[in-house]
């Protein structure tokens, strides 16, 4: 499924230029005259590869109306209590935006917290729910940041100045149920509505398998977080609840979701809800996955590409950290992870790294060299994915693990080196699509010293930097960038300079000093059809889907799924929009044919959906295995592998909601459709048994969940 663009760039060459400075004249304008010339034709919301994210505790950034601060102990006026309200709302947010703050900076995105009605009480340790993340009712907006009206106006101000808005959305659980009682037990309402609490549930809207001990998959999904409320997302009513709600969200016209606790909940139940925000009004969409320093885990491979969302890039995040900020490791160890989510990710631009977030220390230290979050933030804005920003890091915001991460903002100073990277590098982004597209190549690397260049059609981005306070040679680098000088796009804010090409692509020996960052780029002009992205990367026939690149030309051609010819709704150089063709379910290779004939590579996987999905529980009774046996189930629709048992769905689960020898799992199948499927026990070699007897038959719910449960056929 992945973007081979080595195919991709076949035949397309890059032209010489002899000019000085070839690389420097973009970014010379200012990010308000590139953003007009370039937006009508980036601007969308399930693309965001050329887009910088600036994260927002919407608490902790700017008091822009004091009438909706709360009162008694939910408040800390002076913020000295970092565990209660604070004030920030999404009127300061917006004055922000108004005063130029943000869009001088250079982002495009904002990432604000769970905008829902949180609940009101205070607990004595954890304090009060000044994060977003305790939720009491999710189609109502959080009073203390503002009304709909104030949330409406903060998508408009944001979209008139160029500005994508990304909400957190929280699926997983409610607030805290608490043994004493302290909190409001997990409460969740509906519209204003009492729907229930963890302590009164006689629908069962909540799993009730005491709390997580990490210990396997299943017992993160069906046993709570912490004490958190934990969300039984079979229940019909929830399934709708949760669903509804994000649509009402969704049809204010933000741009984004951040998905939290995505290793929490039944993967496949996920894909439901990406189903539906496909088919509703697509938006990017990325989901939390926690993993700690040099954390590996399989399993979040296979969630970023089978969901239909990307996630937070944790394997760039905590290596980038052990690199320019703890010291533990090097660039040997940075590029090996550049090289692993490459291979892992089936669309890698599409994961969304950082240096920093809510959830982890600050980057900058306390009584540190804030020149590491200078190095780090250039690194960031210059590799794949979509970059994000926490608040306050421009300002060196230090701070330990929560609360003291979640510090409000010391000042709006626009002069930092940080800012000024921030600035300077963000609308290179939109003006050259190596950076938002290309492929990741290593041009020298040392422990110390690491060389990369970024590559796209006709576009080249080519970084150094030198991490340590020694200065280094640097020779024998050959670069994609075409014969000629180059100024460093940084201006010099990290000490860079210029350099020169040779004709055989070759650069002369250079020294490289302490702690410099280098960026010399090059804008070309694509004159084929060369993809870029493709997003979402599923989606029903009839859903739109949209190509970004270069090289299209301004004459409308055609798109292919795989042999079938989809509509096109609309056209330009740079992106195209498509629907769905009326295929069956199934993966196809997506490619584009400009009006000369010219065929781009293909975009491989395209998940076309068997139609509207639902969420069905299979349980089968009686299956015993042997040591290293899984149990799977295999079907004749796409979502159950089309009989395909390299493709069969599992492996179950069979220690929480029900216990060995009985197996189940939560599966995607398409609303009302009638399938046929077979239990399959599965080893660690591959080895497959079938159960015996006929198919079995169901028929799937047209707008719930379900469940099959069936014994073993022995």
């Amino acid at each position: 499924m992945k973007l081979n663009r080595r195919n991709l760039l076949k035949g397309i060459g890059l032209g010489a230029i002899g000019a000085a400075g070839a690389g420097s004249a973009n970014a010379e304008l200012s990010y308000t005259t590139q953003q007009s010339t370039t937006m009508a034709a980036t601007w969308s919301p399930v693309d965001f590869t050329d887009d910088v994210i600036y994260q927002i505790v919407s608490d902790r950034f700017n008091d822009g109306d004091s009438s909706n601060n709360p009162s008694g102990e939910l408040y800390s006026s002076d913020c000295s209590n970092l565990r209660r309200y604070c004030g920030g709302d999404w009127q300061g947010i917006i004055d922000k935006i108004e005063d130029g703050y943000l869009t001088n900076m250079g982002v495009s995105a904002v990432w604000i917290s769970p905008p829902f009605e949180n609940i009101t009480e205070v607990d004595s340790d954890s304090g009060a729910s000044y994060h977003g993340y305790w939720a009491r009712d999710f189609e109502d907006p959080n009073p203390f940041f503002g009304d709909m009206e104030t949330f409406q106006n903060l998508v408009d101000t944001a979209h008139a100045n160029g500005i994508k808005v990304v909400i957190d959305f929280v699926p997983n659980h409610t607030s805290p149920s608490t043994a004493d009682g302290e909190l409001e037990d997990g409460v969740l309402y509906d519209d204003d509505q009492y729907a229930a609490a963890y302590s009164d549930d006689p629908n069962s809207y909540f799993h009730h398998n005491g709390g997580t001990d990490y210990s396997s998959y299943e017992d993160q999904i069906y046993r709570n977080l912490y004490n958190l409320a934990d969300f039984d997302h079979q229940e019909a009513y929830i399934d709708q609840y949760l669903k509804d709600a994000i649509k009402q969200w969704l049809d204010t016209g933000i741009d984004g979701l951040r998905v939290d606790a995505v290793a929490h909940m039944a993967p496949k139940w996920q894909k439901t809800l990406m189903d539906t925000i496909y088919d509703h009004r697509p938006v990017f969409t990325f989901g939390e996955w926690f993993l700690g320093a040099d954390q590996y885990n399989q399993r979040y491979y296979d969630f970023s590409n089978d969901s239909g969302m990307s996630l937070l890039d944790f394997r760039f995040g905590q290596e980038i950290r052990q690199v320019l900020r703890d010291f533990s490791d090097d660039w040997n160890g940075f590029w090996s992870v550049l090289q692993e989510t490459a291979s892992e990710h089936d669309q890698v631009v599409d994961q969304v790294p950082f240096i920093d977030n809510h959830d982890m220390e600050r980057f900058t230290v306390a009584g540190g060299d804030t020149r590491n979050t200078d190095m780090a933030l250039a690194v960031l804005l210059t590799s794949r994915g979509t970059p994000t920003v926490y608040y306050g890091t421009e300002q060196y915001l230090t701070g330990g693990n929560d609360p003291n991460n979640r510090k409000p903002m010391p000042s709006f100073d626009t002069t930092t080196t940080a800012y000024e990277v921030i600035q300077t590098l963000a609308p290179l982004r939109k003006s050259n699509a190596a950076l938002a597209f290309g492929d990741t190549e290593q041009r020298w690397i040392n422990s110390d010293v690491f060389v990369y260049e970024r590559e796209f059609g006709d576009n080249v981005v080519l970084v150094a930097i030198n991490r340590s306070l020694d200065w280094y040679d640097v020779s024998g680098v050959y670069t994609a960038l075409p014969e000629g000088s180059y100024s460093d796009a940084l201006g010099g804010l990290l000490s860079g300079f210029s350099t020169t090409v040779n004709a055989d692509g070759s650069i002369d020996e250079f020294s490289l000093g302490p702690q410099t960052v280098c960026v010399w780029e090059y804008s070309g002009n694509t004159t084929e059809p060369t993809l870029g992205h493709v997003g979402p990367t599923m989606g029903q026939p009839g859903n739109t889907v949209t190509i970004s690149g270069e090289g299209f030309g301004s004459t409308a051609g055609s798109v292919q799924f795989g042999s079938t010819n989809a509509s096109v709704v609309s056209w330009s150089d740079t992106q195209i929009e498509a629907t769905v063709p009326s295929v069956s379910g199934g993966y196809y290779d997506v490619t584009v044919t400009d009006a000369d004939g010219a065929q781009s590579g293909a975009f491989e996987g395209y998940e076309v959906l068997s139609g509207d999905q639902v969420s069905v529980r299979f349980v089968v009774n009686n299956a015993e295995t042997v040591s290293g046996e899984n149990v799977y189930v295999v079907g004749s629709v796409h979502e159950l592998g089309d009989w395909n048992t390299d493709r069969a769905v599992g492996s179950f689960f069979n220690q929480v909601v029900y216990q060995y020898p009985t197996w189940y799992y939560d599966v995607n199948l398409p609303a009302g459709a009638t399938v046929e499927f077979k239990f399959v026990k599965i080893d660690g070699s591959g080895n497959v048994t079938w159960e015996s007897g006929s198919n079995r038959q169901y028929t799937a719910p047209v707008d719930s969940t379900g469940e099959y449960v069936g014994d073993w056929q022995a």
